[in-house]
Parts: C-alpha cells; structure tokens; sequence
C-alpha cells in the first residue's frame, strides 16, 4: 500500500514539472505554448479556455495543469477548473477534496466562492469536479454553467477548463460554445491522423477559436512538447 502511495505520489510530481523544475527543458516548452497562445489571441483577449484532446490517455490533464501552473507564475490570476465530469483527475494531480467542485456550484448545492481551492502555486486557483453527475453534458451547456463564467471572469484573469475527449462526449464541443478558445492536445505515435482530424473538425464550428494543436512526447533534444498553430 505504501510503494502505491509512493508510485502516485511520483507520478503527480512528474505531471507537475513545470511547478518542481521550472528550469527544465519541458517546462520551457509550456513556457513556448503560453508565448504562442498569446499571441494568437492578440487581437480578442481570451479569458476562458478549454483544453482537450481527441481521445483518452493523451496527456491532456498533464498538459492542463502545467499550462495553468505557467500562466501563474507570470503573474496572471488563473482558475483551473476540471470539467471532466466523467474522469475527473483534477483532485488526485494537487491531492485536494473532491467533496464539492464544479458540479456542486451548477446544481446550486454550494457557491463558487465556497468551492474554489487555493493551490500551492501563487496566483493559481483551483475547482475540482465534484461529484459526478449522471447529466454532465446538461450542467455544462445550462444557463448556471454561462453564470459561472461570466462571474469568474470578474476575479480571473484566465479560466482553464479539463474537458473530456472530443470523440468519446459531446462536452468539449458544448463548453467550447461558452469559452473563448480551446486547444487540442494529441500524442506522437498514438494519435490516429484520422481521429485528430475529426476531432478538430467537431470543434471548428464550435463558437470558441481554435487556438493550436500540443502534440505531447515527442522526442526532441530540447523538450518533449511543442506547439502548433492553427487558424
């Protein structure tokens, strides 16, 4: 029991190397994606985003979390929620309660204020997911989801959603209606061509901007992530 603490414990810290060595190659790389983000939304300030990936175990949550840690540690106010209401991961990665999150707040259980978790990281607020709900695509679309947004907004300066896979649920396509912009994360020799493209394709009429694909674990003598663009 104790070596599996520990093994999760290790994988957490790896998931978050942006917070425990940010001078490491990786961490440079999110640094380069924050850089390209900013810029691609230079014309029309992107508050809320979402971050999602075509299909499961892409390193989509891994990518959220250290995109989140990097927008803090330049001194954005940031709220990472985990809209993930069917795997939520959000909870185990900052080893935080999951008693009340997202969900609690849409049902009206609780308020955000009440919900919201102070991470370790400065300037950088976390909502977990919550109980699961058996409508999570329903809570995502409802006019509390637009409310919580809109009243976000007025303490953050970035809003960062974990979204569920694009090809599995139809919530990253509905909450892409709501935020500003999204972005897609694919792995390097697991993505299938095929299902990347048709990911990107349910998201295109979404009214959120598709701001650029991370493609993840790809070798590099600099880093293993890098970042393309996309319009």
């Amino acid at each position: 029991m104790a070596k599996r603490r520990k093994q999760a414990r290790n994988t957490t810290m790896r998931h978050l190397i942006t917070k425990l060595n940010p001078r490491s190659p990786i961490s440079e790389q999110y640094r380069t994606i924050r850089t390209n983000l900013q810029f691609s939304s230079v014309d029309n300030e992107i508050q809320s985003m979402l971050v999602t990936s075509s299909g499961p175990a892409e390193g989509k949550s891994s990518t959220v979390a250290n995109l989140a840690i990097v927008f803090a540690q330049q001194g954005k106010k940031v709220l990472l929620i985990d809209a993930d209401m069917r795997k939520p991961t959000l909870h185990y990665t900052f080893r935080m309660d999951n008693r009340r999150g997202l969900s609690s707040v849409l049902v009206g259980e609780t308020i955000l204020d009440e919900s919201i978790v102070k991470s370790d990281v400065k300037d950088l607020d976390l909502l977990s997911c919550g109980p699961i709900p058996p409508n999570p695509s329903e809570l995502l679309g409802s006019k509390a989801m637009e409310r919580l947004i809109r009243d976000a907004k007025g303490y953050y300066d970035l809003i960062i959603f974990d979204t569920p896979p694009v090809l599995a649920v139809t919530d990253a396509q509905i909450l892409a209606n709501i935020c500003d912009g999204a972005i897609m994360v694919v792995r390097s020799k697991q993505t299938e061509y095929e299902a990347g493209q048709k990911a990107r394709d349910l998201l295109m009429p979404a009214k959120a901007k598709l701001l650029g694909v991370v493609l993840n674990d790809k070798e590099q003598k600099k880093g293993q992530y890098y970042y393309y663009g996309t319009n």
